[in-house]
């Protein structure tokens, strides 16, 4: 898994990389990377975003 905080455009491929939670764009390319973390019951919850407009179209209750 790759490290949400790190550098994604270095050195991850489409594989590796997280999607897009919204429309599902690898997040290796270059993009304005979002990412909504949480805690629920004990488990951290993370979502990722390509953009600010796909956070803001993302259904989820968790404000960024």
């Amino acid at each position: 898994m790759v490290d949400p905080t790190s550098d994604l455009n270095e050195d991850v491929s489409e594989d590796e990389a997280p999607a897009c939670t919204t429309c599902g764009t690898p997040l290796a390319e270059d993009t304005d990377h979002r990412v909504v973390t949480w805690v629920e019951d004990g488990t951290v919850e993370t979502r990722h975003f390509c953009s600010d407009a796909c956070r803001t179209d993302w259904p989820g209750d968790r404000l960024a």
